[in-house]
């Protein structure tokens, strides 16, 4: 059942940058000869749509609040790509594990690490300097290359290292969303609190002012 972490692995780095996982995957099996690819992510119309896309993923990606609105685009499509990804492993390896099965782990792992990256780019969006979103982006993308190929050749051990990022970046999520609540409520409370002291020392200045 090696094809299980492989499409495990798969999907969680589809939901960060589907197009890179087909360019790569599309790759190593036809020049690196990985037989766990199935072949129709081989054919060169598919590696070059890849590629074209892939290109202006790593330019959009880069780009503060651009790639939010890149992110908010592929809400769909990282999922679906997972999907289709892992039920092609599947039908190269009959018998192994169903093509609806594999679908569904590969569409359901990129919909949860696509949220993931979501949420933790639009808090990095906060910084009022780009290098943040650059250095953050490539950090993916050399995280995706490196998952996929490792995958290829150590599917459980890659699967394992997806599995642990996949975690903290569900804690880090769970983490900005607390200090965000906690952040808003604080300054409902400064609101409320200046607002009472207004309404207080209305009727005190309207008293002095009938006085004079």
């Amino acid at each position: 059942m090696t094809i299980v972490p492989l499409i495990f692995t798969s999907g969680l780095a589809s939901g960060i940058n589907a197009y890179a996982v087909v360019l790569l995957l599309g790759l190593l099996g036809r020049f690196a000869g990985a037989d766990s690819v199935p072949s129709a992510l081989e054919r060169t119309d598919v590696l070059l749509a890849a590629a074209a896309l892939f290109l202006l993923e790593a330019v959009a990606d880069k780009i503060p609040y651009v790639d939010s609105v890149w992110d908010a685009v592929h809400t769909v499509i990282r999922p679906v790509a997972g999907a289709t990804v892992g039920a092609l492993i599947a039908s190269a390896d009959p018998g192994s594990l169903g093509e609806v099965a594999a679908g569904a782990m590969g569409g359901t792992t990129a919909l949860v690490s696509h949220l993931v990256k979501a949420s933790l780019r639009m808090a990095v969006n906060t910084s009022p300097e780009p290098a943040s979103n650059i250095a953050v982006s490539l950090a993916e993308d050399v995280s995706v290359a490196g998952l996929v190929t490792l995958a290829i050749f150590h599917p459980w051990l890659a699967a394992s290292i997806s599995a642990v990022l996949l975690l903290v970046g569900v804690l880090l999520v769970w983490f900005a969303i607390n200090r965000i609540r906690a952040f808003r409520a604080r300054r409902r409370e400064r609101r409320a609190a200046r607002a009472a002291g207004a309404v207080g020392g209305q009727p005190v200045a309207e008293g002095a002012a009938r006085r004079t």
